[in-house]
């Protein structure tokens, strides 16, 4: 069986974490008062609130997936609605319709790469956005790469990070957790896509190829 690797820090059986990046969390001032829903497109924005803010429990959640979803029930707080599709673009058109008429607050990365705020502003849907963490590439990361690996991508940080420090070799396979991560890779390089925008989709194709 040839060698995995998923870029990030969840573990799981018969398959190497290569912590390219890390996580850090920005301490924000936010008054949950002035709101009436919150989104989350991450669990890393879940676990950076409750870090030094419980007031966000009080307000209803509404998460892109499922994972995020339980995530939010893990630490406490309220799950109005799960989205389907699992992209952030998408994920704003499911929003439409129950955020009508609500004040909305956004807990995100510092960077990302939907169109979710546009979207939902230029259909009239009250939202503001909050950047609570960011991601850093790991320079103390010295793992030798084995031949013949496969390499999990779970976001377009984990590519970046990854060709900053590796070079890809021809005997490497990659597979991306979602189409708008694909577009970040060098356009040499061929991948697969998992079914769906869920680690244990892309483990399970990387451990059949």
């Amino acid at each position: 069986m040839k060698n995995i690797y998923l870029l990030s820090n969840l573990k799981f059986p018969n398959v190497e974490n290569l912590e390219v990046f890390k996580i850090n969390y920005l301490k924000k001032q936010i008054d949950f008062n002035r709101y009436d829903a919150i989104i989350f497109t991450s669990k890393n924005a879940v676990y950076s609130i409750d870090s030094f803010n419980k007031q966000w429990k009080n307000l209803p959640c509404y998460a892109i997936a499922k994972k995020t979803a339980q995530i939010i029930e893990k630490v406490g707080g309220k799950v109005d609605f799960v989205g389907n599709s699992g992209h952030g673009n998408e994920f704003a058109y499911e929003l439409l319709s129950v955020l009508k008429n609500k004040k909305v607050l956004y807990l995100k990365a510092s960077r990302t790469v939907s169109n979710l705020v546009e979207i939902l502003k230029s259909n009239n849907i009250q939202i503001e956005d909050i950047a609570i963490y960011e991601t850093v590439c790991n320079k103390e990361l010295n793992t030798n790469l084995k031949d013949n690996s496969i390499f999990i991508f779970t976001s377009p940080s984990s590519i970046e990070c990854f060709f900053k420090k590796y070079s890809w070799r021809s005997s490497f396979e990659a597979i991306v957790i979602g189409n708008t991560t694909a577009k970040f890779l060098p356009k040499e390089i061929k991948y697969k896509v998992s079914n769906s925008t869920a680690i244990e989709e892309c483990i399970k194709l990387a451990k059949n190829l």
